[in-house]
């Protein structure tokens, strides 16, 4: 800074002006500052945590979690950030703090919605990661808080907010290969075996109690956390709502589908006999009335690809077919199997990458949820929507738990005349944890 400038400075600092070193008008004024919180921060929350404080005039206030390898993970992550969090362990504290604006949720699933209700019962904007609930009744609760308190809950399914599958999505809802009416999505990956864990105490750094949270008690065992907690169905949803949820939730999207008519499932845990108690390998079939249906194919532990990709989905119409690569690039072929489109991107998806599989086109999604909570456009997935392709990931789930065919009514996805399956529909909590909107 020049001397004159330097000399203005310091006269209007001592008149008591306020010297700002950023504009003052449009989104980067101080009053557009978003300010966030970001709930558990031991893989993908460090990296949402590290992602958004990069977007303009947004900054990480608190980070929560419960296990002091995770919140260190999360200070790593924001070490280089204008402004050094405060740490928290319990959520149900930090939620009453009046200094941040919006809750990121990257816990594991069975907080997903209990977290995201006490943000918005609390005036804050959710962004929740996938799957927005741990059981289809969640989803109807978190839908039901989004509408109830005014307050943004947008849903990870960052693919809805990725520009080339926006234009894809388009061009096939516009007639691009005809009238779209199937669609096939698949994930694959080698995951090792889980083993047979023993029971013992939880670690010193790790409050087991709050990780619980929610979740009926149960005795600590050294193969859960952190990530193998996915293969539980007492804290999990298997790799459906895991990974299928992206994909699912596009091939809904494109053909235009509400709620499904009947689903079917069939896999099991087929490659190692450990703790997993989910499926390794599972084909679930959704039917949607008499003329569009989806299949999603899942191998957990043999991770040969599919179209030459580990992950992605394809739509099927009566003028062509439309491929995509497991991130947001995609090819239109016509009914000879000519290419006549492609978009591509810069990312080149990584499917089996834990933190990011579609690395910085994430970031679209991240910065549509900020625009949002400034007031500066709509969010591209609200939980009202993300909740329907997570209940096509729950209910391929029952299906298979259940071992028949589900028929469900396609106003709002509900099971019909199956009190198994509706056994599933919804979990029993710990006293005093029960999620109330």
């Amino acid at each position: 800074m020049n001397r004159r400038k330097f000399i203005q400075n310091t006269s209007a600092a001592a008149a008591g002006v306020t010297i700002l070193n950023f504009p003052v008008f449009g989104k980067n004024a101080p009053s557009n500052k978003v300010v966030l919180a970001v709930m558990g921060v031991n893989s993908r929350g460090s990296y949402l945590a590290k992602n958004f404080a990069s977007l303009q005039n947004v900054e990480v206030a608190y980070i929560c979690d419960v296990e002091a390898k995770a919140i260190q993970n999360g200070l790593d992550a924001l070490k280089d950030a204008p402004r050094k969090p405060t740490v928290a362990k319990d959520i149900r504290e930090l939620i009453k703090q009046r200094d941040f604006d919006a809750l990121l949720v990257a816990a594991p699933d069975h907080w997903h919605t209990p977290a995201a209700i006490l943000g918005v019962k609390n005036g804050k904007h959710v962004y929740v990661e996938k799957p927005c609930g741990q059981n289809p009744h969640e989803g109807e609760l978190v839908s039901q808080a989004y509408l109830k308190y005014g307050k943004h809950i947008q849903m990870g399914n960052q693919r809805r907010s990725m520009p080339t599958l926006i234009e894809a999505a388009n061009l096939v809802q516009q007639g691009a290969i005809g009238k779209a009416y199937f669609a096939k999505a698949w994930y694959t990956n080698n995951r090792a075996s889980i083993g047979v864990g023993k029971v013992i105490p939880a670690p010193p750094t790790l409050d087991w109690n709050l990780w619980q949270g929610p979740a009926p008690r149960k005795d600590y065992k050294d193969n859960l956390v952190h990530y193998n907690w996915h293969w539980f169905w007492h804290w999990g949803t298997g790799e459906s709502c895991n990974n299928g949820t992206h994909e699912i939730d596009c091939c809904r999207w494109f053909l235009g589908a509400e709620y499904p008519t009947k689903v079917t499932s069939a896999g099991g845990r087929y490659a190692f006999k450990d703790d997993w108690q989910t499926t390794d390998t599972q084909v679930v079939s959704f039917e949607f009335g008499d003329d569009k249906s989806i299949t999603w194919e899942s191998r957990s532990c043999n991770n040969y690809p599919v179209e030459g990709n580990s992950r992605g989905f394809i739509i099927y119409g009566d003028g062509g077919t439309l491929v995509n690569d497991g991130g947001g690039g995609y090819k239109i072929f016509d009914t000879k199997n000519k290419m006549v489109k492609e978009g591509k991107t810069e990312v080149t998806a990584e499917a089996n990458n834990l933190v990011s599989s579609t690395g910085n086109l994430d970031l679209y999604h991240f910065q549509n949820f900020v625009d949002a909570v400034r007031g500066d456009t709509k969010i591209n997935s609200p939980v009202t929507e993300g909740s329907k392709s997570v209940l096509l990931c729950h209910l391929g789930n029952i299906a298979q738990r259940t071992g028949g065919v589900l028929h469900c009514d396609a106003s709002n996805g509900h099971i019909l005349h199956n009190d198994d399956a509706m056994k599933l529909w919804q979990r029993e909590y710990e006293k005093g944890w029960e999620p109330v909107v």
